[in-house]
């Protein structure tokens, strides 16, 4: 019973563990590309091409202008990618506009801009004051009052970077961008390669190429998760190995007189190996249901850890984790379970195998 409980114990704790980190690199996903960026990003694309982007399995596309300018005030002088978008749907897709620390997202049609904090402590001016569009080569654009203030915790949002209605953007050169936000579990890799297949000439990035570093960690989270179920398993392999040692020894005379009966080696062996499988196998299922009805639980109602990521990037927008069960997280654990319990049964097998009958029954 106690190494039964040991098993499902480790078993469930192992699906639980697993399920939970494929929920963090979900959450880390989410919180990355559903702040700003997307999924995947068009450059270089006009706004006629951008019907041709909403494929199956694509929940929204926005489509943004950018204009590099100067910001004036009577203070200084900011060079910034100014922007522009389309407010209500970037509220329906993103979560940057509740990044907002004072006033309000720019309305559709409005001439405002939304800066960051860092830029707008460097031209000193607050909510409602105005600020100068100057093109870079010095010549004035138009002015724009300050609609609101964000701070997002990401560089490249916080810096240099300015935004504003698609209405409100001055006249010049400008260039061109679509963000794609994909369905949950719709394939990123495949609906890319068809844009790519639809319009070669424009640049098609994933959000696995313009966040390496995100990629990385979650490739490192597999390969951490993958040692911790090795390594408690094989801890547990020898709790086995060791249990099963005694049992044997507390069986030796048994052991001994079906062997003058003319029981094979072989037989020996494989009497071992069944119970040790079977006790393994009962024991892996029951933890797999155990670890399953928990991922269930918790799966639906959450775990919050925004009091530990309140400054992590990959955490901006929520900090709340929902387990999810995969094919790899559920069967993993079970399987190395009952293969490294198999492979304890070599020691007692080994034990038995190099005694005779002989000196077992004098032995006893």
């Amino acid at each position: 019973m106690i190494l039964s409980f040991m098993i499902i114990s480790s078993v469930g704790a192992l699906i639980f563990l697993s399920a939970l980190a494929v929920g963090t690199n979900d959450a880390m996903i989410r919180n990355s590309t559903g702040l700003y960026s997307g999924h995947i990003v068009g450059s270089g694309i006009t706004e006629k091409e951008v019907p041709l982007l909403q494929v199956p399995g694509v929940k929204q596309v926005l489509f943004r202008q950018h204009q590099p300018v100067l910001l004036g005030s009577s203070d200084s002088l900011e060079p910034i990618v100014l922007t522009g978008v389309d407010p209500a749907r970037e509220k329906e897709a993103t979560a940057f506009w509740k990044k907002t620390v004072k006033g309000s997202y720019p309305a559709q049609g409005e001439e405002t801009i939304f800066l960051s904090q860092e830029t707008a402590k460097r031209l000193n001016v607050d909510v409602g004051k105005t600020v100068n569009l100057i093109s870079r080569q010095g010549q004035p654009l138009k002015t724009l009052t300050v609609s609101g203030i964000y701070k997002t915790g990401i560089t490249y949002l916080d810096q240099g970077v300015a935004f504003c209605s698609a209405q409100a953007m001055p006249a010049g050169e400008k260039s061109f961008s679509a963000a794609v936000f994909l369905q949950a579990d719709a394939p990123l890799e495949d609906i890319a390669a068809q844009y790519r297949t639809l319009m070669p000439a424009t640049a098609f990035s994933t959000w696995t190429e313009f966040m390496p570093d995100l990629k990385q960690l979650i490739d490192l989270d597999y390969f951490c998760m993958a040692i911790v179920v090795l390594l408690v398993f094989a801890i547990v392999s020898v709790g086995i190995s060791c249990t099963f040692l005694i049992f044997t020894l507390k069986s030796l005379r048994e052991h001994g007189i079906m062997k003058a009966m003319g029981f094979m080696s072989g037989d020996t062996a494989l009497l071992l190996l069944t119970q040790i499988g079977l006790l393994t196998i009962s024991a892996a299922a029951i933890g797999t249901l155990a670890g399953a009805l928990i991922v269930g639980v918790f799966s639906n109602v959450g775990i919050d850890i925004g009091a530990y990521t309140s400054h992590n990037q990959y955490f901006a927008v929520s900090g709340i984790l929902y387990p999810r069960l995969t094919g790899l997280a559920l069967f993993a654990s079970p399987f190395v379970a009952v293969i490294f319990s198999l492979m304890a049964a070599v020691w007692p097998i080994a034990y038995i195998l190099r005694k005779n009958p002989a000196d077992i029954l004098r032995s006893v």
